[in-house]
């Protein structure tokens, strides 16, 4: 039995989720018998790696592995780039050439992105898998050739069969094996693991500091689709290290790299739909907050007959009357926005958050976690917050003592 562990290691396919665990399993089991294999999965999810680890641990890893992207080559020279050519077939066949199966002989040939191969190609790529026989574009002798043939698509090739684009004897003939590699948003639990892989390789080689992510930014970066898969994770990993070189990586990095700090349309999850940023929503409670406390200072002085005295703050209280109050001061549970403007009055946003803040702590004589509950935003959001307005000493010196 192959050691698992170890063709882990020689592929370089990072995880440890079931998905990626079943895939080893399977290259385990196959890649010493000299077998087609198909491999599935979409685009960059690592399907050459997977060629690789099958090479490597199979009896032909002393001879060539020759990797071919079929969707890349044009329809008019596939069969000359694959089978070769004779001198003098076509115009600029200045001479001989042999194809990618001649130069891959007693070795492995991948055919990445198979699917895209046109179908009179088909029928010659079947001829080769049962047989090892080929003919060069513009000659009339067959030739052999001893190879062990990988294929790759990102396509249902099942699909194609129904609408006639690929050809079924071709189908069945490659899927007799079958690896499949799940997106990386069906295991983002190893995505941890690939971002502190991706990072580590990409500061050594180019002698960057790294002082690694912060769990806050790798939560939300489980929570971002990836349509890229891992090709577009390395590449977001690498670009965020140099764009933020030498600095801890923080989720306001991440939301602002991605893009998930802009509005990103309908919110499934929550009971109204919604067009607000994280950030935005998360302002909206503060406000909310602070409106309440003015709420109830304003219904106090109306019952007490005060009219502009000085009230001291007063405490969250259920079951406010505010309908004495005026309608700009007032919150409209139906606005899309909640609050009006004209309720904010002088106060800026900074203020306006300092207030609210400040308020919520002494309220909950500084017990820091249910204040970040009741305003609505992360505890690290909150402490963040009270080294910027420095709210820490007079919450000190307004209670008499510490965190």
């Amino acid at each position: 039995m192959i050691d698992l562990d170890r063709l882990q290691k020689t592929s370089g396919i990072i995880g440890n989720s079931d998905a990626i665990k079943q895939a080893l399993e399977m290259m385990g089991q196959v890649a010493p018998v000299d077998i087609s294999v198909l491999v599935t999965g979409e685009s960059g999810t690592g399907k050459e790696m997977v060629a690789k680890g099958l090479h490597k641990f199979s009896k032909r890893t002393q001879q060539e592995l020759v990797t071919v992207n079929c969707g890349a080559i044009p329809a008019g020279i596939i069969e000359s780039e694959l089978f070769g050519h004779k001198k003098g077939a076509y115009t600029g066949a200045g001479d001989d050439r042999k194809g990618y199966f001649e130069t891959a002989n007693k070795g492995t040939i991948f055919l990445d992105e198979i699917g895209e191969t046109p179908l009179e190609t088909q029928v010659k790529l079947l001829r080769v898998l049962e047989s090892g026989e080929f003919m060069r574009v513009g000659d009339s002798q067959t030739r052999r050739t001893d190879v062990r043939i990988l294929a790759a698509t990102n396509k249902d090739l099942g699909e194609l069969v129904q609408q006639g684009k690929f050809r079924q004897d071709l189908y069945f003939r490659l899927k007799t094996v079958t690896v499949n590699l799940p997106p990386l948003r069906q295991r983002i639990e190893d995505l941890s693991l690939l971002v502190e892989r991706f990072a580590l390789e990409f500061t050594r080689s180019n002698d960057i500091p790294y002082r690694g992510f912060m769990p806050e930014a790798i939560r939300r970066m489980k929570q971002y689709d990836w349509p890229g898969n891992v090709r577009e994770l390395k590449n977001f990993v690498e670009s965020i290290l140099v764009m933020e070189k030498g600095e801890r990586i923080t989720v306001e990095m991440v939301e602002y790299k991605l893009g998930m700090s802009q509005p990103m349309g309908q919110n499934q999850n929550l009971p109204m739909l919604i067009q607000q940023s994280p950030e935005q929503a998360e302002r909206e409670l503060i406000l909310r907050q602070l409106l309440l406390l003015r709420q109830d200072v304003e219904t106090i002085k109306a019952m007490m007959g005060q009219g502009g005295a000085t009230v001291q703050p007063v405490p969250f209280y259920q079951g406010s009357d505010v309908s004495e109050l005026p309608k700009e001061m007032q919150i409209d549970e139906n606005s899309h926005h909640s609050i009006r403007n004209t309720a904010i009055g002088d106060m800026n946003l900074e203020e306006l958050e300092k207030e609210a803040i400040s308020r919520t702590l002494q309220h909950f004589n500084n017990n820091r976690r249910a204040a970040a509950k009741s305003l609505g935003m992360s505890e690290r959001t909150l402490y963040r917050k009270i080294d910027q307005y420095d709210l820490g000493r007079k919450i000190k010196r307004s209670n008499g003592k510490g965190d």
